[in-house]
């Protein structure tokens, strides 16, 4: 099931799903069944099949209707954000039911809220609680696991991921981002409750690498401090994975060529975050995008992504590269996709509650992704 179908992103998922399900039946929701319907039309235009897709009317704000709709999938995948603000009742209805969910959040507060309040009930119900299946944070995630099986085992490992992308962003990722900027305190608070009830894996000692930008002519350009959702990710992985090594640390960096460059993202970056302590000012910030609204296609068609994972244990390095078109629109709806798609078919690793692209299904989705055009490669 596709929830948020008729959005930005949910349009593009669904065409990917039109074209790769396969034998899988799949269905989309919505809260208009006027612009479902123009989507399944759209949708016929790519597979005539596709005319026969289920269509069901849903409101996330109601509860009943979330209930019945967990109920009646294996797999929920949902693309409705900020996740923050319309999230919840959709994990909450899946964690009761037992049903997978996958989603597409970058909010760290979102994912330790759910963390708190739907992780013990889902590990009773066996649901497997997926975030941050898309650009945030599949790249980063399967690739440090990637990286961490070509290293020798039961050795400590240091990894840094090095990213670099070009392509432009949507309405709902601007809000979402806007979000997450104005309530850093809170997510904070929420991050320290969960550190203290989840504690830290026994016998091993799991880190993140934190410093100052700084110039790595091996990386070939600056490297910012990335403040984003896919280290944690990565951390998360790697304290619930023991292949992972009894001492593993991670730092995730966005690659920049030139100085210039670097030092106006890191100004910019720092004046939205200052802006969107103040209401007003990010009331104002809110108005200039709208979600539903999103590059086009020639704009997405000029995407590209790379994500280069540098790693050394004290007998070997590594680097491995995950790379592909358009980060935040094409692969991530090919990323959302397969993830669900991997949830319902394949032969998955016994774990539930809430987990991580890499620990719910690692190798199995790095496999479906390749068949897609997303690459994952040892380059030296």
């Amino acid at each position: 099931m596709l929830l948020g179908a008729t959005g930005y992103t949910g349009a593009l998922t669904a065409e990917h799903l039109t074209r790769s399900a396969g034998g899988a039946r799949w269905a989309v929701a919505g809260r208009s069944r006027q612009r479902l319907e123009s989507l399944r039309e759209r949708l016929a235009v790519i597979d005539a099949a596709a005319a026969d897709v289920p269509l069901l009317v849903v409101d996330v704000e109601d509860a009943a209707s979330l209930r019945r709709l967990a109920q009646s999938t294996k797999v929920l995948a949902t693309t409705v954000g900020p996740y923050l603000r319309h999230g919840e009742p959709v994990v909450a209805a899946c964690a009761a039911a037992g049903t997978d969910y996958a989603d597409l959040t970058g909010e760290p507060e979102f994912v330790d809220r759910v963390w708190l309040r739907h992780h013990e009930q889902a590990r009773r119900t066996g649901a497997r609680l997926v975030h941050s299946c898309g650009f945030d944070s599949i790249p980063a995630d399967l690739g440090a696991l990637h990286a961490v099986q070509r290293l020798p085992e039961g050795e400590p490992i240091q990894l840094e991921g090095h990213v670099r992308a070009g392509g432009t962003f949507s309405g709902g990722t601007y809000q979402s981002m806007l979000e997450v900027m104005g309530r850093l305190l809170p997510a904070r608070e929420l991050a320290r409750r969960r550190a203290r009830l989840e504690g830290r894996p026994a016998g091993r000692r799991v880190r993140g690498m934190k410093g100052p930008p700084r110039h790595d002519a091996n990386a070939g350009g600056w490297l910012l401090p990335a403040p984003t959702i896919d280290p944690i990710t990565v951390l998360r992985s790697a304290r619930a994975l023991r292949r992972y090594g009894p001492d593993f640390s991670y730092g995730h960096y966005l690659l920049v060529r030139r100085l210039p460059t670097a030092v106006a993202l890191a100004a910019g970056a720092a004046g939205l975050a200052a802006a969107a302590q103040l209401p007003p000012l990010r009331g104002a910030l809110a108005g200039l995008r709208r979600s539903g609204e999103g590059p086009s296609e020639a704009q997405r068609a000029r995407g590209w992504f790379r994500v280069r994972l540098d790693g050394r244990s004290p007998s070997a390095r590594v680097v491995t590269e995950v790379a592909g078109g358009d980060p935040g629109y094409g692969e991530t709806s090919k990323m959302l996709a397969q993830a669900a798609l991997c949830l319902a078919l394949d032969d998955l690793p016994d774990v539930a509650g809430q987990l991580t692209p890499a620990v719910a299904m690692g190798e199995a989705l790095i496999r479906r992704l390749e068949r897609v055009g997303i690459e994952f490669r040892t380059v030296r």
